[in-house]
Order: C-alpha cells, then structure tokens, then sequence
C-alpha cells in the first residue's frame, strides 16, 4: 500500500523484516522441538538459537540465482549458524514455513485492527449519547419519510460495526493456525506431534489437515470480513457525505485553519474524509472476492495464490487501519446542524407526520384505510403555502376524534422526540 494510506504501526507488522523475522522463530521452534525429540542433536538445535540471523540483501542476492525465495532465506539463515546450518528447515517444506510465519503476521495484525475498531466504536457511542434528543428527517428512497433521530441513526452503524467486528475475530481465530506437515502435508519425513508440538510453542493451533499449504478458504473467511468491514464503513461515509450535501446541510467535516476545499472556488468545503473512506473501502471489497478466487488450488497445491497473497493479505489489513483512523477522526469531529435538521423536517409542511398521524386515527377506531385515503388526499393536494398541520385542523372528520391538543403534539414532533429519546436509551443500556 502507498504511504499516503499508511499508518505507521500496521505498515511495521507487514515490513520484509518483520515477515523474515516470524520465518525465522518458526524455524528455530522446529529445530527446537526436534532436538526434544531426537530428531536432530541438541547441539545443534541451541546453535540455531543462539546464532541464527539472516540479511535481507544477501537474501535477495541469492534468490536472483535460485529463483526461489524460501531457498534463498534458508541458505542465509543456514550460513549465519555454521555446521548447524544442515539441520535448519530439517524435513519441511516451505509453505510450513511461509503459512505459518504469515498466520503469525496476521495475529499481529489483527490485534492491532480490533484495537482500532474499539477506538472507533468509541468515537460513535460518544456521538450517540451527545445527540439523543437531535431530530432529524430519515429518508426512504432518498425522498423525506419519517422523523427520526441523529442518535438513532447513529445506532444502526454502531450494531453494523459490532457485527463487522464480531466476524472479523471470529475469521482471525480460524487463521491463527499453523503447518509442519511437509511435502503433500501427509507427514512423509516427520511425525504429526511435531507439528502440534510446534504449532503450541508458537500459540497456533495445528491444522486440521493441510496439503503442503494451509487451505485458502480461512483467508477467503479472513478477506471477506475486512471486506465486510469495508462495507460497514462506507454506508456510513455515504450518509455522511448525503447529509453535507449543500441542500441538506445537516452535518459538516472538521475545516483546519488554512485548510481548501478547491484551487477554483474559494467557498468549497467538501465532505473529503467521507469520500476518501468510500472510495479506498472499494479496493477492500475487492479483496474477498480475489481471496475467493484463491481457494481452488491445482490438486495438493499451485502458487497461484502466492503472488495475489503478497499483496491483498498486507494490503487489506494496512489499508483497514487507516480506514477506521480515518473514520474515527471524521466521527470525532463532526459538527451537527441540529437547526438546520429542524428546519429540514419543516420543508415537508407536515408531511413528514402523516404516518404519526394515521396511527393516532387507527387508534381512534378508524379503518385504517380510509385514514390513509384521506391523509394521502389532504398531503398531495397541499398548496405551496400550506401547511397539512392547518388542512387537518379544517377537516371536520378528524376534528370528531382528535383533539387539537393531540393534533399539536403529533405535529410539533414531541411524540416523537419522547419515543426517540426512550428508545436509544434502551439501546445504550445494552452497549
């Protein structure tokens, strides 16, 4: 990933270094746990320890003749223990190092990305408890619908982002797994408890059964849910984006001082955190389908995968990041509107209560269809200048059982506001 989309302590995780570095412990644990059983000297095994290290640039040196870079690894780390160096990667193969030096990576990584979700979470649950009692317009179709509130808008990207976040760690517990099972995985040079030996040194558990590689569909799972994740933060930044919308207007970005919107036009302030998040959570929802495509492999294995992994499995996880900083920095400093909100639900001239209002009618016996009939003429034969409080007001029908009183408090939206204000309440109990 670019530096621009970067933050610096995921990009850490996902370095060569630190790639060779996790390579390099699930070496020596091998060699460790088979000196403990006597499949290699002790000796040998405690040189390994002690000694080895590895040189990223003469690694590259050597893969430019061997063409391979797990080879080429192995050599160096081979040349840095001395006669000890024929006992490194004793009767593996390199996808039992390569898969489960990357699951080490990913648990890493994933720590650090649940981490980032909790921060955010706590962004938006600040946003909800400040803005209860903030009624805004909820919109169906993009057209206005019913009154709602900031808060409880808020509230369903806040369930959305528990959902992402809970099949986020359960993907991450399915990919903290690891291999010694060698070639074809059937355990043809070295004994199964090896690997479970090994994979619990290391906090992995030992697959279940590989094919000398780890079974793509737990990266397609892993991929999916920084897809899903994706996902999740993009519906939020297009309701973002939808409510600074110059005619909307409700919601606006932190603006720094000395900050421009445009080269050309002065007066431009745009809604660029929210865009940003849009258009990069695209490429994460790329990567669950390129993951899928990753999962059928020729017979026991191909490395068809290999050169895609490289970049999605590093990518999906810098970029998720910066996602969720970026977002939690939007959420943050957002400014509310709440009068341009009230002034918003106004431009309905009531019709935003006509579903508050059918209710309270039904309630008063009515057949509901009729109750709607009426209510639909009176809304869509409103007069630019009129007002649908003041038409039912003249309706003698409803006047027979509404009280003028009832009538107000249905129009002046304090009904709603109560319902509101109980109903996040609740929510927040169980957050």
């Amino acid at each position: 990933m670019i530096s621009r989309y970067t933050t610096p302590e995921m990009e850490k995780i996902w370095t060569e270094h630190n790639k060779f570095t996790k390579m390099k412990e699930v070496e020596v644990c091998v060699a460790n746990v088979q000196a403990k059983m006597g499949l290699i000297p002790k000796s040998a095994a405690a040189q390994i320890k002690k000694k080895a290290t590895f040189n990223i640039a003469k690694i590259k040196q050597i893969e430019k003749k061997t063409k391979h870079d797990v080879i080429a690894f192995v050599n160096n780390l081979a040349q840095s223990v001395g006669s000890a160096g024929q006992f490194i990667h004793y009767g593996l193969t390199s996808s039992d190092v390569l898969d489960t030096a990357l699951n080490l990576q990913i648990k890493e990584a994933g720590k650090l990305l649940e981490s980032q979700i909790k921060i955010f979470k706590k962004a938006l649950l600040q946003k909800i408890k400040t803005h209860k009692s903030s009624l805004c317009v909820g919109r169906t179709h993009g057209m206005q619908a019913e009154l709602t509130s900031f808060s409880y808008k808020l509230l369903s990207h806040y369930y959305e982002l528990q959902r992402a976040q809970d099949c986020l760690s359960r993907s991450l517990k399915q990919t903290a797994v690891g291999q010694i099972s060698g070639p074809v995985g059937n355990y043809s040079f070295l004994p199964k408890t090896l690997e479970t030996k090994v994979c619990t040194q290391l906090k992995l558990k030992a697959e279940d059964l590989s094919t000398q590689v780890i079974p793509r569909d737990r990266y397609a799972r892993l991929l999916q849910s920084i897809s899903m994740l994706g996902g999740c933060l993009d519906r939020l930044a297009i309701e973002l984006r939808h409510l600074q919308r110059s005619e909307v207007a409700e919601v606006s970005e932190g603006f720094l001082k000395g900050q421009k919107g445009s080269s050309a036009m002065p007066h431009k302030k745009n809604p660029i955190s929210a865009e940003n998040i849009s258009g990069l959570t695209r490429l994460l929802k790329s990567y669950g389908q390129v993951a899928m495509d990753n999962i059928s492999l020729w017979h026991e294995r191909d490395i068809s995968h290999s050169s895609v992994e490289r970049v999605i499995i590093p990518d999906a996880f810098i970029l998720s990041h910066y996602l969720l900083s970026r977002a939690t920095n939007l959420v943050s400093n957002l400014q509310v509107d709440k009068q341009k909100m009230l002034n918003n639900i106004e431009i309905s001239k009531g019709k935003i209560f006509s579903a508050t209002l059918l209710s309270a009618l039904v309630n008063k016996k009515w057949k509901r269809n009729t109750a709607y009939e009426l209510l639909q003429k009176l809304s869509l034969n409103l007069k630019k200048e009129e007002h649908l409080k003041d038409k039912v007001l003249k309706e003698k029908s409803i006047m027979q059982s509404l009280s003028k009183t009832e009538i107000n408090s249905i129009f002046n939206g304090s009904q709603s506001k109560a319902r509101l204000i109980k109903l996040v309440n609740e929510h927040l109990k169980k957050l």
